[in-house]
């Protein structure tokens, strides 16, 4: 969260936030403490000359939703609830897809809601999933769905550090990604 951030030189050549701190509220009441303190464990690095709040009209705080054009809605809502354990929400004659406080939109091929992405195309997305689900007991559970595993388990790099992953695709061949962090 880096509303109105500006660190002193003086407290650190290249101060660093823990990515933590980011999401889902601002650290606490001493931004500088809580930059330095974590400094140790992130692998972002803000620089001095990099950021400043003035440099900036706006920040953004977080993603609100996402939008999948699918081929088929009713097949979508059944993998993403059925195999990823989401939550089907109506509204306004639409469909969308919830799991914590994120929300997946769904569009129709052919009948996109405007504005809508200058070429809204099923199968064009790749999404990275985090569950504290440890991982073996989530292949164990695609395999009693038949669901095929296309990669994995593979380390990789999510927003917060490393993350063991494993790739498989919903029903349009989106490449979903689902990860532990290390």
């Amino acid at each position: 969260y880096f509303r109105g951030l500006s660190i002193s030189p003086s407290l650190a050549s290249t101060p660093t936030l823990h990515n933590s701190n980011l999401y889902p509220s601002p650290p606490g009441p001493n931004l500088y403490a809580s930059a330095l303190q974590f400094a140790r464990h992130s692998f972002i690095t803000l620089r001095v000359e990099d950021y400043h709040a003035n440099h900036m009209a706006f920040t953004l705080d977080q993603l609100d939703h996402l939008v999948l054009t699918v081929a088929n809605i009713d097949a979508t809502v059944d993998f993403y609830t059925e195999v990823l354990g989401m939550d089907l929400v109506n509204f306004e004659g639409r469909k969308a897809l919830t799991f914590g406080v994120q929300k997946i939109n769904l569009h129709q091929r052919g009948h996109e809601v405007n504005p809508k992405a200058a070429h809204p195309t099923p199968g064009s997305s790749d999404l990275c999933f985090i569950t504290t689900t440890p991982l073996k007991e989530v292949l164990e559970y695609l395999a009693s769905q038949r669901v095929h595993i296309e990669e994995g388990p593979v380390e990789r790099t999510g927003t917060l550090g490393k993350i063991l992953s494993v790739y498989l695709r919903d029903p349009d061949r989106n490449l979903i990604e689902i990860s532990n962090y290390l």
